[in-house]
């Protein structure tokens, strides 16, 4: 499906002064937290194997098994190439002022091959990403089980320059259709939900709250209109730039119709195909960051993937909240910000 207002092909050889960037949960995106822990030098190599098995028991690193309790020396001309996490600090808190070795458990723990204790940071939970765990490595060795997709995103290169042309393609769609509804009256912001499997445009749509209905959001209207597709569908839409293509198996099948008009014919086929529940599998390019109300209607929804151009001060997508890392959702999908992002945000006259 192509809106009716002329398209713009993005082609490979454009040159792209933008990033495409997921959006990650808290945790993987904080900064690396840091507990406080006393450290020695292993004085007696052979000692090691003991010191470690008898530290674990006296001084388990509770919640901590991602810490290596052995490191090598940062200091290459040391006598003692070894150093092992003895404790945390809070272990010994009744002690005051400068703890010694002496101050260790006595009776139950065999000191000898131990140096002096000194002080040391360590990571308070495993690394997520490549980012945290470089930094973690500062501080103290940690185990790290690396999601390979995570980091190459992270460094701006999941997506091949064909699929970022692609991508350029269905968000200047919605900015097209943002466009419009700004020429309407309404809010400048514009959606397109697509079939990346059948490369299909299946809803474009835009801000509508200023005719219609004070909730048809951008993203409301699309989602409305992938239903109507599908034989179902609540509101109608007057404005021409709001159209839908009844989802079909058949490759050949592309309609172009506003709101309002009868394709019977395809929606009984799109009905008789089995479709899944109204965008599983989809995708939703949007100019503008989503509100809660929108990404929990995508939530519902079952879309796949979001890429949204510009941020807004109370998304629900990244910036005030991350609707999609909440764990108690029964559905979850992927974010990625800053598709055409410079283009988006001149649609609001900002730069958020």
């Amino acid at each position: 499906m192509e809106p009716q207002c002329k398209r713009r092909k993005a082609t490979q050889d454009e040159p792209v002064s933008w990033e495409v960037l997921p959006v990650l949960s808290d945790e993987q995106s904080q900064d690396t937290q840091l507990l406080d822990a006393y450290a020695a030098p292993i004085i007696n190599k052979r000692e090691t194997s003991r010191l470690v098995k008898e530290l674990a028991t006296i001084y388990p690193l509770t919640g901590l098994q991602h810490i290596k309790r052995v490191r090598a020396c940062k200091d290459s001309s040391t006598p003692h190439p070894l150093e092992i996490i003895v404790c945390l600090v809070s272990d010994l808190q009744e002690s005051h002022g400068e703890v010694s070795i002496s101050d260790l458990s006595s009776g139950k723990f065999d000191r000898n091959g131990l140096g002096e204790l000194f002080l040391v940071k360590i990571p308070a939970c495993p690394p997520l990403t490549r980012p945290q765990f470089e930094l973690a490595s500062k501080h103290w060795p940690t185990s790290f089980h690396e999601d390979k997709q995570v980091t190459v995103a992270l460094k701006g290169q999941l997506f091949t320059a064909d699929q970022k042309a692609k991508m350029q393609e269905y968000m200047l769609t919605a900015i097209t259709a943002a466009k419009a509804g700004q020429a309407a009256g309404m809010d400048s912001v514009g959606a397109v939900i697509v079939d990346p499997q059948m490369d299909r445009v299946l809803a474009v749509g835009h801000d509508c709250r200023g005719g219609s209905h004070p909730l048809h959001h951008a993203v409301m209207v699309c989602i409305d209109l992938v239903a109507r597709g599908q034989g179902g569908g609540a509101y109608e839409y007057q404005y021409p730039t709001c159209q839908f293509s009844a989802p079909s198996s058949s490759p050949g099948l592309s309609i172009r119709c506003p709101v309002g008009l009868e394709v019977k014919d395809e929606v009984d086929e799109a009905k008789q195909s089995g479709l899944p529940y109204i965008c599983t599998g989809y995708e939703v390019y949007v100019t503008r960051e989503p509100c809660v109300m929108c990404a929990m209607a995508l939530v519902h929804s079952r879309i796949s993937r979001v890429f949204y151009g510009s941020a807004s001060a109370d998304g629900a997508l990244g910036t005030r909240y991350k609707i999609h890392t909440q764990k108690d959702l029964n559905h979850h999908f992927e974010v990625f910000k800053g598709v055409l992002q410079q283009e988006c945000d001149d649609l609001n006259g900002i730069a958020f």
